[in-house]
């Protein structure tokens, strides 16, 4: 089957009404990603090697989108909505071009797995010209039955046109399915649209392709491969079955989760065996955690890199551009963006480091910022390897510390600091004896006046 060439026409045209919002259904996100693009790389991973996306409302935000995550793929406007067939052959041009297998998908089923994809195409390299994917839901009401007779499909019912007997049936239509590119045009063409609501139904070619000597058969899928989403519950409930996943995943890859229920990970998270991940952990897109991290409850992490054996949080937050080498700390209350910590450096606490160099070694103190940004333009600071930064030290950008170099504590350093060079930043101290109680008696004094005052225009 491997060599087999595979076309995925994936349907996308819906408006989502039920979701309740100006974006295009397909395109509300599961773990950071579109639930369209978990359709492509599903289909990808079964060995589609072309993608038709078959689009309507919002075709223009589609494109965008879709340039992003299938770059390769063509993109065919079904201008009417007449039915699930009249969908699929929009996509003519795509499927007239040869292929073994052609998948038909949906756009919002985002938890479709390849296996259940690769099942469908093994039956037509095995000669079926029509695999039909089916599911066993906790309810079979509402759904389609798959009708089969001698190990052979030969219906689809509509629960409406169902028997009693049929209605017992728990093996349901999940939409999907794989067609024998030989004669997949053939049978989209023969589908009619004499029915109530004058629509070409893709279910049609089940009896047809039958009527036409031709192999029919169905697969199983698992009811969460076959979940669609039509609203932001059903959106939440196919969240939280791919975090399950997810997370399972990666305790049996050697991750330690405590409390795996409250982890969030996104679509590409990579992360090593013997890290520790305590509660309330949020992966962002584009984060990759090497082995031996150790990462502290409630950070934030996107687009960062961190090295073997990093100590991260607790309440940490790292910006895209975060790159923490082996052995950095980043601590409690601390940001970091677009910034490289260097081996063994440590950022421990309510501290900000954007457009920044910390070198090997370095230390920064608490309440220590980069002064990044002038309202317009962003500036790089530069810590040299073995620096020493005082606590509640401003670092006002573009800036140089040189390697071992030392800022006391409340300086605001505007100039490079030499290598080895003590720098103050910060005015000098005067001390005035009394000065204190002084203040305290004028502001009593003063209080009191406002008080009595007050009480007199009452």
């Amino acid at each position: 089957m491997n060599q087999r060439t595979c076309l995925s026409v994936i349907l996308a045209a819906g408006e989502g009404t039920r979701m309740k919002s100006a974006l295009p259904k397909v395109l509300h996100q599961i773990a950071g990603l579109p639930m369209v693009a978990h359709v492509v790389k599903a289909a990808e991973a079964a060995g589609a090697s072309g993608v038709a996306l078959v689009i309507g409302h919002g075709a223009d935000e589609m494109r965008k989108t879709a340039a992003k995550f299938a770059p390769e793929a063509e993109t065919f406007v079904q201008e009417k909505r007449l039915g699930t067939a009249h969908a699929v052959i929009a996509a003519r041009a795509a499927i007239s071009k040869g292929y073994d297998d052609v998948l038909v998908m949906f756009g919002d089923t985002p938890l479709i797995d390849a296996q259940a994809l690769a099942t469908a195409r093994r039956k037509l390299a095995e000669g079926a010209a029509v695999a039909v994917i089916g599911f066993r839901p906790p309810n079979p009401a509402g759904y389609g039955r798959l009708i089969e007779q001698a190990g052979r499909l030969v219906a689809i019912r509509e629960e409406k046109d169902c028997s009693e007997a049929e209605k017992k049936i728990g093996f349901c239509n999940a939409g999907m399915m794989a067609v024998a590119g030989a004669h997949a045009l053939k049978l989209l063409d023969a589908v009619g649209n004499k029915n109530a609501k004058g629509e070409y139904y893709l279910t049609d070619i089940v009896e047809i392709a039958g009527a036409q000597g031709l192999d029919v058969v169905a697969t199983e899928a698992s009811f969460e491969n076959a979940l669609g989403i039509n609203n932001r519950a059903e959106l939440a409930q196919a969240e939280a079955i791919w975090q399950q996943r997810r997370r399972h995943e990666a305790m049996l890859s050697g991750v330690t989760l405590i409390a795996p229920e409250t982890v969030y990970f996104s679509h590409d998270t990579e992360i090593g065996a013997d890290t520790i991940v305590e509660p309330n952990v949020w992966f962002g897109p584009g984060v990759m955690v090497a082995s031996g991290a150790k990462i502290h409850a409630f950070s934030h992490i996107e687009g960062a890199t961190i090295a073997s054996n990093c100590d991260v949080g607790p309440f940490a937050r790292l910006r895209p551009g975060a790159d923490l080498r082996n052995k950095a700390k980043v601590g409690n209350f601390c940001e970091v963006k677009q910034a490289v910590i260097e081996e063994g450096a440590k950022v421990n606490h309510l501290t900000y480091i954007g457009d920044a160099r910390v070198g090997a070694g370095a230390n920064i103190g608490a309440g220590t910022i980069t002064c990044n940004y002038d309202g317009y333009s962003k500036f790089f600071t530069d810590i040299g390897e073995g620096a020493f930064i005082g606590s509640n030290s401003s670092l006002v950008a573009p800036v140089t510390i040189g390697n071992g170099g030392y800022i006391a504590s409340g300086s605001v350093i505007t100039e490079t600091v030499p290598d080895d060079a003590l720098a103050f930043g910060r005015a000098r101290q005067k001390t005035i004896p009394g000065k204190g109680k002084e203040l305290r008696e004028r502001f009593a004094s003063a209080a009191a006046a406002k008080k009595k005052a007050a009480g007199a225009d009452h």
